[in-house]
């Protein structure tokens, strides 16, 4: 089933509105005295496909346990949603994880409704096509608080929803601006609904940082493309044979950092963004924060924004953990 024109034309509406979006926040990243970059810039397509290789590497074990555990518990997630439902996915991708999920709430009859939130067209288009057996898919090419403003108001009377937050994207967020955020989205939903949200757990130090350091350069590749893209849509002159891929871990703050460091003094211009910016040797620009959690800590902050833990699912092979909370 191919995208609907209705949400192509949004898409491209959206992608215009973004591109001045990204060079704004381009501008301010690499203007502040430590350089940064917002990890959402990662997935255009090519970022997108990369992480896509990514999961599948032997180091990285985070996605396989996401699985695993929407594979094996999609029905019992299913008995606790009341029905009817809508799913909301928030970072969809293609959705290939979220088919255990949407089959297990297929409703006895009519069509269940889906709308994937993402900021690849072509993950959107691929997740609309793909799934189109299991649910009615309504793509949206949006932010994700935008997003959700777009698929709640398509809802109908008597209906609950279910939001789906997976692959402990939630890691990425500060410590406090991840409360911010949920704290938001619990008041976009009403009593009753439901946010399934995955969340890496700490476990040994070289085994995580092997996940962002992986010998095959993949995670490399993935973090360089940043760069790649800010050259592509921003008209700069990176040259990204300049730049590292830095991994390190952050024992006090409890996260995985990816940065990229110079490995000269130089200077870059980023034409769109009107900004000219000088690096050091060695100075570098952070580019990606992964929180890890213990589990006593999903249901603090359940309960700080908003929502009560209704149900945890713990993969032991991995330490990853799919927690179900409900909105107070």
């Amino acid at each position: 089933m191919s995208t609907p024109a209705s949400a192509l034309s949004k898409i491209s509406a959206v992608s215009k509105r973004g591109a001045s979006e990204f060079a704004a926040d381009v501008r301010a990243g690499l203007s502040k005295p430590r350089k940064e970059l917002h990890s959402k810039y990662f997935y255009d397509d090519l970022g997108s496909a990369l992480f896509e290789a990514i999961t599948h590497l032997p180091e990285y074990g985070l996605t396989r346990a996401d699985e695993r555990l929407l594979r094996v518990h999609a029905p019992d997630i299913a008995r606790l949603i009341p029905a009817p439902c809508t799913v909301i996915e928030l970072g969809s991708g293609t959705g290939k994880k979220t088919r255990s999920i949407l089959t297990a709430l297929q409703p006895p009859s009519g069509r269940l409704r889906f709308f994937p939130i993402d900021v690849s067209a072509d993950a959107l288009a691929r997740c609309a096509h793909d799934l189109a057996d299991v649910a009615e898919v309504h793509p949206l090419e949006q932010s994700y608080l935008h997003g959700m403003a777009s698929a709640v108001a398509e809802r109908k009377l008597g209906e609950s929803l279910l939001v789906l937050f997976l692959g402990s994207t939630i890691g990425n967020f500060e410590r406090s601006c991840a409360g911010e955020f949920l704290r938001n989205l619990s008041q976009c939903l009403q009593p009753g609904d439901a946010l399934l949200v995955g969340a890496d757990l700490v476990k040994n130090r070289e085994r995580m940082l092997a996940a962002y350091d992986d010998p095959t350069g993949l995670t490399a590749a993935f973090n360089l493309n940043i760069l790649g893209r800010i050259n592509r849509e921003l008209g700069a002159d990176f040259e990204l044979r300049n730049f590292e891929h830095q991994a390190t871990w952050n024992e006090p703050e409890r996260r995985i950092e990816m940065h990229l460091r110079s490995r000269k003094d130089q200077t870059v211009s980023i034409a769109e963004a009107d900004l000219t910016v000088h690096f050091q040797s060695g100075e570098t620009i952070w580019t990606e924060s992964s929180h890890k959690f213990q589990l006593s800590e999903m249901a603090d902050l359940a309960g700080e924004t908003g929502f009560q833990v209704a149900a945890h699912w713990v993969d032991r092979e991995w330490l990853f953990v799919e927690s179900l909370w409900t909105v107070r």
